[in-house]
């Protein structure tokens, strides 16, 4: 069974950081690519990076300079660095996981993880 925790999320004024990380567990992770989603209040879904298993990158318009998207097969982790954080950031951010890049970045992951609270807010 494929968990995912995501942990690091927080508040934090307009300019500053945060790393958002994630833990699997239950799947091959070298196998998987990874992604981050973020939910905004009133909004849908959306992909705001995503790392093939041999670690290419694909990142929003939005966020691209400022977010970077990594991981580290022998932990089984996944982050996302947060800089330059802006209000329109603010938004429950979640973990993913999929077999198929394509699915991944097509919005429709077959792994979720339970979400993190990022608020960017003076």
């Amino acid at each position: 069974q494929v968990q995912l925790v995501e942990s690091g999320g927080g508040l934090v004024q307009p300019g500053g950081s945060l790393r958002l990380s994630c833990a699997a567990s239950g799947i091959i992770f070298s196998l998987y690519a990874m992604g981050w989603y973020r939910q905004a209040p009133g909004k849908q879904r959306e992909l705001v990076a995503a790392i093939t298993r041999g670690g290419l990158t694909n990142y929003a318009e939005a966020v691209k300079g400022r977010f970077t998207i990594s991981r580290d097969n022998a932990k089984k982790m996944v982050y996302l660095q947060m800089n330059s954080l802006k209000p329109e950031d603010t938004a429950i951010y979640y973990c993913t996981a999929d077999l198929a890049w394509t699915t991944i970045v097509r919005g429709a992951p077959g792994s979720w993880g339970q979400g993190t609270q990022v608020t960017v807010s003076s």
